[in-house]
């Protein structure tokens, strides 16, 4: 049976991010789309998983090999993406292009196996190579600045609130003082290329040989220590602290700056509980996260 190109689950997810007006028709068309690009570089659809900005196709490439297939209907998005991966070219830690084809929106990747999140401890030393690896890595081409991407997510985010449950427990005033420290720290400090949406999702499981890879990146120009903010907050799902989480991350990155990693916590915090605050109540996770904000 062929895969479900796009379901009713993943179109309310396209409309949610970019709105009915781009995201109805983009979803409309894809099938032909998808058949149009498989066919000119030899794939077979094995899956399709949902994503916020797109849709992701794991397929079987001409070889038979494990390939990606990423399409979205923002051309800002895919462009973004292509320039960030094309620097990063080489680089073990980040996922490889292998083609693409802007005209469509479409980007063409390595497939990573077995391309899993990361389970059970988290490989400290090998996220502080990706980190580093990101970071060493001269910009080529067009990128945002990050405070664009700051005010980006802080407009997304605001509206989100205010048409779910998380404003009960998320008040625009916390959301707001959080987005003016964002903006501090995003007009200051160092400037790097950044992969911009670095959180335990978007790092998987490349195997014993390769292990953590990084994948969907959003790049910008920007203060790199913004990077590790979800790391640092991993050990706060099982009662601890982002001082543990900057302990543990510390010692295997180059010129780690604590200071600037906690301020960015303080501030990224509203976000950090806004995403189970949509799904649920609050929980301790989201009570300590949202104790940092206030």
């Amino acid at each position: 049976m062929a895969p479900v190109l796009m379901d009713d689950a993943a179109r309310a997810r396209l409309v949610d991010r970019f709105g009915a007006e781009l995201a109805e028709p983009w979803c409309d068309v894809l099938p032909d789309l998808v058949a149009r690009l498989t066919a000119r570089w030899g794939l077979e659809v094995r899956e399709a998983r949902p994503g916020n900005t797109g849709r992701t196709l794991l397929c079987t490439g001409p070889g038979g090999d494990l390939r990606v297939l990423k399409l979205t209907p923002d051309p800002e998005v895919a462009r973004l993406e292509l320039t960030g991966l094309s620097a990063w070219a080489g680089c073990s830690r980040v996922v490889q292009v292998l083609d693409a084809d802007l005209d469509a929106n479409a980007i063409l990747l390595e497939g990573l196996v077995p391309g899993t999140q990361l389970d059970g401890a988290v490989p400290w030393p090998q996220i502080g190579e990706l980190l580093d690896q990101l970071h060493v890595v001269e910009p080529a081409g067009e990128l945002r600045r990050l405070a664009e991407g700051v005010e980006f997510i802080f407009d997304l985010s605001e509206r989100r609130r205010r048409e779910s449950p998380a404003a009960a427990h998320l008040s625009a005033e916390v959301l707001a003082k959080g987005r003016e420290r964002a903006m501090k720290l995003a007009t200051s400090g160092p400037v790097t290329l950044i992969h911009g949406d670095l959180h335990p999702a978007n790092v998987l499981d490349a195997g014993p040989g390769r292990g953590a890879v990084a994948i969907d990146p959003r790049p910008a120009v920007g203060d790199p220590a913004i990077d590790a903010v979800d790391w640092v907050f991993i050990p706060m799902a099982d009662g601890g602290t982002i001082e543990d989480g900057i302990a543990a991350l510390a010692p295997h990155v180059a010129d780690f700056d604590a200071e600037r990693v906690r301020a960015w916590c303080v501030a990224l915090a509203p976000l950090l509980a806004l995403s189970p605050l949509r799904r649920g109540g609050p929980t301790p996770f989201t009570d300590a996260v949202l104790e940092l904000a206030r």
